[in-house]
């Protein structure tokens, strides 16, 4: 189940039983499941997109990406992956889509942020 023992009790306090916390994490799960397709999708072609990712030894700006794809999975309302660049990738945390062309992903180790990423750059 998704939800650790405190917020049961919490849930369960204002009135939902126990198959309606288990109703709750299953529709979370497929929430999650769902925005994992999303975001495989988004970057199923690979090719070149646009990101507002801090760099060491860049002005803030916005930078521009070779990617390869996007490999990610999920479990219960955990979505983690890695998202492959021509040369290097990052491990992913979490992630979201904002809109048709645009995402946010939580990237981990090496950048601990989380970072838009566009099909256009003029939408960042």
């Amino acid at each position: 189940m998704h939800f650790d023992p405190r917020e049961q009790a919490a849930l369960r306090e204002v009135g939902l039983d126990a198959d309606d916390l288990r109703t709750a994490s299953d529709l979370i799960a497929d929430a999650v499941g769902e925005t994992a397709e999303d975001l495989a999708a988004f970057f199923e072609d690979g090719g070149t997109y646009y990101s507002d990712m801090d760099t060491a030894h860049g002005d803030g700006g916005v930078r521009e990406h070779d990617v390869d794809h996007l490999d990610v999975y999920t479990h219960a309302a955990d979505l983690r992956g890695y998202l492959k660049f021509d040369r290097w990738g990052v491990p992913v945390e979490d992630g979201r889509v904002l809109t048709d062309e645009t995402v946010e992903l939580t990237l981990g180790d090496t950048v601990n942020d989380r970072v838009r990423f566009a099909t256009d750059p003029d939408v960042l």
